[in-house]
């Protein structure tokens, strides 16, 4: 049996907070190895890298989500109770709510719908600045881009968004996100998103329920209103709450994945062109986004039982880390993983284990972002609404990505501005 190398120090979590996205591969790359264990929260976790390592992670002989997610996660980004922290049949079952609404109709009503938010907010954008020729529009993509996403994600889901709570709600799904890794201020507004978003989708389900709400019966609304368990009960409102932000949350989350768009089409204006002519090129150009810039860190499970792999003895219930950003970033996968290089894409051989910004695996069995697609649609349409619908200019700003910030974004949250439609 070979002993799995042990991190220094009483407690870690400071060196998470400090190193943040590189904690797991600066220990990995320290110790010659794609396994260590050490202590967070002054529990004991293991911590893995790389492809064998998602492969095992996957296996749900081996691995549950049940306990594993940290209680200020469930706090802020995925609720308690919900789909995340399930597992077996009852996990497989719930999960076919979310995979249902993933055909491909659904999704083209989804991306039409954001298209067009796109497009009505450019227009906003390019009427204010024809306002005054010396004062240009300033638009924050990251914030813009969370408006745009909550409305179209609302009217596919059926959830009314009257026009007076479109700022409110937006801003409350945006703190969920961005407060799961913030401490203070950020965490606790997170926390308080959180409370208000399940209280305003516990009032439409009800209303749903009570038939004082009429919402399309293929719409995710109407999926969580009404969902029953195989024993015919209605799926708890509270947790029918939290799934259903566990479809308009996610959705609103893409925000940092197109910033991230923007900003690679920014430092790579050679690739402008492509992007312009060519859909295939888009999907290219997407996937190394979803590689290349961070998005979450890690994920988390426990050991169902004692077992055995590459020689290494996991106990019974400890908690496991998995590397998103590592693996991603790994260089025993990716070849020169740290050039933003579209083309390697090319060669993919589409393993659901070597690259996984999402979570690894099968969407219907495992502990997959249902919303996978959704994503890769959503940055794609984005960037064509950015190179084929309008003109814009990129002002002097601080562009830096702080890998220690999770979530993290450039520091100005990318600035775009003299935006004119083409």
């Amino acid at each position: 049996m070979r002993e799995i190398p042990t991190d220094r120090g009483i407690d870690n979590t400071l060196s998470v907070l400090f190193e943040g996205y590189r904690f797991i591969s600066n220990r990995c790359d320290r110790y010659q190895t794609d396994i260590f264990q050490t202590r967070l929260l002054f529990k004991k976790t293991i911590c893995l890298r790389g492809e064998a390592a998602a492969k095992v992670f996957y296996d749900n002989e081996k691995f549950s989500r049940q306990n594993a997610t940290p209680k200020r996660v469930q706090k802020t980004l995925v609720g308690e109770g919900g789909v995340q922290g399930l597992d077996g049949e009852t996990h497989r079952q719930r999960k076919q709510i979310f995979m249902a609404l993933m055909t491909p109709e659904r999704m083209a009503q989804l991306m039409e719908l954001t298209r067009q938010q796109w497009e009505a907010a450019s227009e906003q954008w390019e009427r204010r600045d024809s306002l005054s020729e010396t004062l240009r529009e300033r638009v924050v993509l990251l914030d813009a881009a969370h408006e745009v996403l909550c409305r179209a994600v609302c009217a596919w889901s059926g959830v009314p968004l009257p026009e007076a709570e479109v700022e409110r709600r937006t801003q409350d799904l945006a703190a969920m996100i961005d407060g799961v890794g913030g401490i203070g201020l950020r965490y606790v507004q997170g926390r308080q998103g959180r409370v208000e978003s399940e209280r305003w989708i516990k009032t439409i389900l009800e209303q749903i329920r009570t038939h004082q709400l009429d919402v399309p019966e293929d719409s995710a609304a109407y999926a969580f209103a009404w969902y029953r368990d195989p024993a015919g009960n209605l799926l708890d409102l509270q947790i029918a709450a939290v799934d259903l932000l566990n479809v308009l949350r996610p959705v609103v989350a893409i925000a940092r994945y197109i910033t991230f768009a923007a900003l690679a089409l920014h430092e790579h204006p050679e690739c402008r062109q492509q992007l312009k002519d060519d859909a295939e090129y888009r999907e290219l150009f997407t996937q190394e986004v979803r590689r290349f810039y961070p998005f979450f860190p890690f994920v988390a499970a426990r050991t169902r039982h004692a077992f055995e792999w590459q020689e290494y003895h996991f106990p019974q219930g400890v908690r496991v880390l998995l590397d998103l950003y590592g693996t991603n970033h790994d260089p025993h996968l990716w070849e020169q993983p740290e050039e933003f290089r579209p083309d390697r894409f090319r060669q993919w051989d589409r393993s659901s284990f070597n690259f996984i910004p999402q979570g690894g695996g099968d969407y219907n069995v495992n502990h997959r972002c249902a919303g996978e697609w959704i994503t890769i649609q959503s940055i794609a349409t984005t960037l064509d609404f950015l190179v084929n619908s309008i003109q814009y200019d990129v002002p002097e700003q601080d562009l830096e990505i702080s890998l220690s910030r999770f979530p993290t974004m450039p520091k100005s949250c990318f600035i775009i501005s003299n935006v004119k439609r083409i």
